[in-house]
């Protein structure tokens, strides 16, 4: 379906009120429906032996499936998206599309841990090698490039550690070698980093996360540009990895105020983060929009915002058996793996156990805070006892 809105001048917050949907087709109803199947029915011999039909059978698509595959492609900028049952299941497809038996991947080491367990596991399975990076090696990674490099993978900032990659120098060595570029952009969405504008082939979002908002749903997009799409395209519909109809009209509900909860979530994570810089229990605020954090001179050049998600370094005198006082007792922050969504979460985390390339030494123990929708006073005061309770 094509929305008369999808080549307008609207600005992004009233597209995304309009993407995705069609009155006009749906008996007048704002919202589309929901379309379950497996099963196309034919009229006529020549229409089965022709397949003359808008979807030939369950695994082609439907209308729920196709209406946020279209809106996605509007708001990323693409050719083309399609959509996954999860996010680790929309890397697992993107490198698909993009890697064969005997070819060299170049993957940042700050990338999130089931993505490198896929390479190190599945991938390297097929004759697929994986080679580690700094995420901050900017234009150096020329030097990594080998005659069967066929991709390179991004993520920014880096899950945990939040290091923010010199995209546009990558892009550019790239495409001067003609290897193709993925991108996790699950913390910003299209709605803070553009990927295709800036020259990535793939990109790629766990819409579990800040799509679907209320954490009641798993899913993956993958959108391409124009050169990219047909592949990607070929790989989706060769492996049938089609979400769950209900999880689409869930995230399309969620499109429609993605663009004010990204606001919010930026606005109280900026300032949750300013305000745990004062905290004598914390060293460290790593925060992309920080001008400490890594890259953050990237992020300010190439990002239009930053979301609700960021890390904090805990001062070294604590250790493990303080902060496990401190987290058993929030009263608002519950610990969970996920974000995105409406409530606050946090956890511990360790990047020493993984990393190959580069070393990890913040000092003191780590921790990784989701900012939800919850007073900001009580955000405050919960993390304040909690940072109390580190001295006990």
């Amino acid at each position: 379906m094509v929305n008369k809105i999808e080549n307008s001048t609207f600005q992004l917050s009233t597209k995304l009120t309009q993407l995705g949907r069609c009155p006009d087709e749906q008996c007048g109803f704002v919202n589309s429906p929901i379309y379950r199947g497996s099963t196309v029915i034919y009229n006529t011999y020549q229409d089965i032996e022709n397949k003359s039909a808008r979807f030939s059978y369950g695994t082609a698509g439907t209308p729920t499936i196709e209406n946020l595959e279209n809106a996605w492609s509007v708001l990323a900028g693409a050719k083309g998206t399609v959509i996954s049952p999860s996010g680790l299941g929309s890397i697992a497809l993107a490198l698909f599309t993009t890697t064969k038996s005997g070819d060299h991947l170049l993957m940042p080491d700050s990338v999130y841990r089931p993505t490198r367990n896929f390479c190190n596991g599945m991938l390297k399975r097929f004759g697929v090698e994986t080679q580690y990076y700094d995420p901050m090696i900017g234009c150096d990674i020329e030097k990594l490039v080998r005659e069967n490099t066929s991709t390179i993978f991004l993520e920014s900032p880096g899950s945990q550690s939040f290091e923010v990659q010199d995209i546009p120098a990558i892009v550019a060595v790239a495409k001067k070698h003609n290897i193709k570029t993925i991108i996790d952009n699950t913390w910003a969405t299209p709605i803070f980093f553009q990927a295709h504008q800036h020259g990535i082939d793939l990109s790629l979002e766990a819409g579990t996360k800040y799509l679907g908002g209320h954490s009641d749903l798993l899913m993956g997009l993958i959108s391409a540009n124009e050169q990219t799409w047909p592949a990607l395209r070929e790989a989706y519909d060769h492996m049938a990895m089609l979400p769950g109809a209900e999880d689409c009209f869930l995230a399309l509900r969620g499109l429609r105020t993605l663009h004010l909860r990204l606001k919010e979530a930026e606005k109280r994570g900026l300032e949750m983060a300013h305000w745990l810089k004062h905290c004598p229990e914390v060293i460290k605020v790593l925060h992309p929009a920080l001008t400490d954090c890594p890259g953050h001179e990237y992020w300010k050049r190439d990002f239009k915002g930053s979301s609700g998600l960021f890390s904090i370094v805990l001062d070294p005198k604590f250790n493990s058996e303080n902060v496990a006082k401190m987290l058993d007792n929030m009263s608002v922050f519950s610990m969970g793996f996920s974000w995105g969504g409406f409530e606050s979460l946090i956890i511990p985390f360790d990047c020493t156990q993984y990393r190959t390339v580069t070393k990890w030494h913040p000092e003191g123990l780590t921790l990784r805070l989701q900012i939800g929708l919850e007073d900001i006073d009580d955000l405050k005061h919960d993390l304040a006892q909690g940072l109390q309770r580190l001295h006990q």
